[in-house]
């Protein structure tokens, strides 16, 4: 099923998000390792677009990577995330979109668990975090 796109221009992505936010979403931006609010949080939930409020990441396949970002072995839905070649550093990488506003999340490796086998390496500042209600 296809995402809906969420479309702003500069100016209101400008005032709906904090410029860090900005930054690592709209400009591609990366926060500093070990700094981000998510890197070693823990709490069972869902981890939302911080630009438009998409789901895109259980804690349920949240785990240390040892990288000082927030890295997930698969989003909630392949259709809430895209991919791109991203060769801004001299080498090539996987960025990862949200599938909504085109958001810049991080970038994907071959280097996770099972069962994917994959690393989503997501900015702290790309996401929001919706606790799971207790049972």
């Amino acid at each position: 099923m296809a995402v809906p796109k969420v479309i702003y221009t500069e100016e209101v992505w400008r005032r709906l998000l904090t410029p860090e936010q900005y930054h690592v979403l709209r400009e591609q931006g990366t926060e500093p390792a070990f700094t981000g609010k998510y890197w070693d949080h823990k709490a069972p939930g869902l981890y939302r677009c911080a630009g438009c409020g998409l789901p895109l990441f259980s804690s349920e396949t949240k785990f240390d990577s040892g990288t000082g970002w927030p890295s997930f072995y698969a989003p909630v839905a392949p259709e809430h995330i895209e991919m791109s070649d991203d060769y801004s550093l001299g080498m090539h990488r996987i960025e990862v979109h949200c599938a909504a506003c085109g958001g810049h999340l991080g970038h994907v490796f071959p280097d996770g668990p099972p069962p994917t086998g994959l690393r989503y390496c997501i900015n702290s500042a790309a996401l929001s975090f919706e606790a799971k209600e207790a049972a």
